[in-house]
């Protein structure tokens, strides 16, 4: 129960760690190797570009854990709670709507890699390993929109206190802090 929980919490940012500290130490080898010894490494950059694929991808899921997605945060706080909540499930709902829509989308582009059984061209990694990523990440956004619509809807029902959503005092004194 303790691993899924600490899974729950840190898994995006655990893997988004270890992922851009791969790229740094590949992309630090593949400096000095070309500076130092006067030769480049032929698999450096396409391991590094298919690390930040994924990364890219996986910051979906964080951003949507987050909630560090494009919204307009005075707009939403001038409602009163309930609204703003009953706001963010419509919200969520939308999302879900849009990343459920794409995981099809996502299977056919997987599918079409393990059929064509193409590699890449350094390294001879299967191709559908790097096209993983678009399908773990919509299932993984999915799953992060339906904990936070939970969330909200338990608040709704009241069977979960309110300590979401900031008051507009405390938005307020943040902003005069950062003055």
């Amino acid at each position: 129960m303790k691993v899924l929980k600490w899974l729950d919490k840190y898994f995006e940012e655990a893997v988004l760690v270890v992922l851009l500290c791969l790229m740094m130490l590949i992309m630090g080898i593949q400096v000095t190797a070309r500076y130092a010894l006067g030769s480049s490494l032929s698999w450096s950059e396409e391991i590094t570009r298919y690390l930040f694929i994924w990364s890219g991808f996986l910051s979906a899921s964080f951003c949507v854990k987050k909630g560090a997605s494009v919204k307009i945060e005075q707009l939403v706080s001038a409602f009163p709670r309930k609204v703003t909540h009953l706001l963010r499930v419509v919200s969520y709902t939308i999302e879900i709507i849009f990343f459920t829509y794409l995981i099809p989308f996502a299977v056919s582009y997987v599918q079409s890699a393990v059929t064509s059984r193409q590699l890449s061209p350094a390294c001879s990694i299967p191709m559908y390993f790097i096209q993983l990523s678009t399908l773990f990440s919509f299932v993984l956004c999915d799953i992060r929109l339906v904990q936070k619509m939970v969330q909200r809807i338990q608040i709704l029902t009241g069977r979960r206190e309110d300590t979401l959503l900031k008051s507009k005092e405390e938005i307020m004194e943040e902003l005069k802090e950062e003055v």
